[in-house]
C-alpha cells in the first residue's frame, strides 16, 4: 500500500496518480482521468481536481491503490 505523505486530509486525484507513479506527467494524468479511464471508489471519474480522502479507491489500467496518508507527516 502506497503512504501519501501529507499534512492535508486530503489529495487531488491527478496528484495521486502522479505519487503513486500510475502515470508519469501531470499532462498523461490529465488525459487519463479526462478520457474516463480512471476509477474512484467503482465509479469512473473525470474530473482531475477530484478530493481523495483516507479509504478512497483509485483504478487505473490493472492498478488499484487504497488511499492511506502517513500520520506521521
Amino acid at each position: 500500500m502506497t503512504q501519501v505523505p501529507s499534512d492535508e486530509p486530503t489529495i487531488q486525484l491527478d496528484q495521486f496518480l502522479k505519487i503513486t507513479d500510475l502515470v508519469t506527467t501531470g499532462g498523461q494524468a490529465k488525459l487519463v482521468i479526462q478520457g474516463g479511464f480512471v476509477e474512484v471508489n467503482g465509479e469512473t471519474e473525470t474530473r482531475r481536481k477530484r478530493k481523495l480522502r483516507h479509504g478512497d479507491i483509485v483504478s487505473f489500467e490493472e492498478a488499484t491503490v487504497q488511499v492511506e496518508f502517513d500520520e506521521e507527516s
